[in-house]
């Protein structure tokens, strides 16, 4: 296969995976909590995204939106009510709650949505570039995973909200001397992480089939790209994913499309040996 052809599918592969990360790193960052509940929400976006064309309708990029607005208050709501309890407990106690919490998802969605895997055909073709071929639907998929990755990394950096979720990730203390209410704070930060993996879905489920049975494997993803781009930092997921697409490209040409998942946790091995921060990380956060 040609370099370029595997350069272009490794971008568009790493852009979602960019989208696809970037609220679990904020969530970690941020909650020090490793939100097992993370690719039971990619999935459930993908699954309203789905269900709400062939039922109701709705374009598949018209329902993107109502679905991560979903997706925020079932996160802000799960945090508020369950979360916020136990959020200053060992890592341990948070990651067993959010286990459980996904057991239960995960189960809900497999009896009344079925394993069976759902995927949404736009029709749109495919475009050629310099002998570079790429279905469109993949295009827009990258595109609305850059737009949401670029909007998330404008908000944290000039909204009102956006600071305050910085204050209580440097030092929740100050940040409540400050008259921040850092639980609404934690709240807000877990529904915008719960927004990001909907929508991620949502732009999935335009691109490869979604089902339960992939939760596990999108959280994998997620961890993969905050440990090698580095953890609450939206460029890092940026990166992380960018670099996790190609490897995975690269490795799937090369070495066959079986080894492509293994190649990439071998490059979080070696990132944690070299650079335990990531490549963007920050110290503290290893």
């Amino acid at each position: 296969m040609d370099v370029g052809q595997i350069i272009a599918n490794g971008l568009v592969l790493g852009a979602l995976y960019a989208c696809l990360a970037v609220g679990f790193s904020l969530v970690w960052g941020v909650l020090n909590v490793i939100n097992m509940l993370h690719g039971s929400f990619v999935i459930l976006g993908g699954y309203l995204t789905f269900f709400a064309a062939q039922v109701i309708g709705i374009h598949p990029l018209a329902a993107l939106v109502p679905v991560a607005l979903i997706l925020f208050v079932l996160g802000y709501a799960l945090q508020a009510t369950f979360i916020n309890k136990v959020v200053a407990a060992p890592v341990l106690v948070t990651l067993t709650l959010t286990f459980g919490l996904d057991m239960i998802l995960y189960n809900v969605m497999t009896v009344y949505f079925s394993a069976t895997p759902r995927q949404l055909t736009l029709g749109l073709g495919s475009v050629e570039f310099w002998g570079i071929f790429l279905p469109v639907e993949r295009l827009i998929g990258m595109g609305l995973a850059l737009a949401l990755t670029a909007i998330l990394f404008v908000t944290m950096r000039t909204s009102s909200i956006g600071r305050a979720i910085v204050a209580v990730r440097m030092d929740r203390f100050a940040a409540a001397l400050m008259g921040i209410k850092v639980n609404r704070i934690y709240a807000i930060t877990f529904g915008i992480g719960a927004l990001m993996a909907g929508a991620a879905g949502s732009v999935f489920a335009m691109v490869f089939p979604v089902t339960t049975n992939l939760s596990g494997v999108f959280l994998g993803k997620a961890f993969v790209v905050c440990v090698i781009g580095g953890l609450g930092s939206v460029p890092g997921a940026l990166v992380g994913g960018l670099a996790l697409g190609l490897v995975e490209a690269f490795a799937g040409v090369l070495l066959g499309p079986q080894n492509a998942l293994t190649a990439g946790f071998v490059l979080m091995l070696l990132l944690l040996l070299v650079r335990p921060t990531g490549i963007l990380g920050v110290k503290g956060y290893e």
